[in-house]
């Protein structure tokens, strides 16, 4: 699955972190941001975490993006 986060709606609340640490962390600012080598991960959590988002910043598709 591809992961994109919407670096201007992120409003740095953890959730994705929290829900997926295997996925997701947070820059020195606080925002959400993508470990290395997860950009298209086939995480378990990562739905859930997308889900979590309080402002819907986090978006997952099926396939990978050319």
């Amino acid at each position: 699955m591809h992961i994109d986060i919407d670096t201007d709606a992120c409003i740095g609340a953890g959730q994705c972190a929290m829900s997926a640490p295997a996925v997701f962390t947070q820059d020195d600012d606080g925002f959400s941001t993508l470990l290395p080598g997860q950009e298209d991960t086939t995480d378990p959590m990562l739905r859930e975490a997308a889900r979590s988002c309080p402002v819907g910043a986090i978006k997952v598709s099926e396939t990978a993006r050319p």
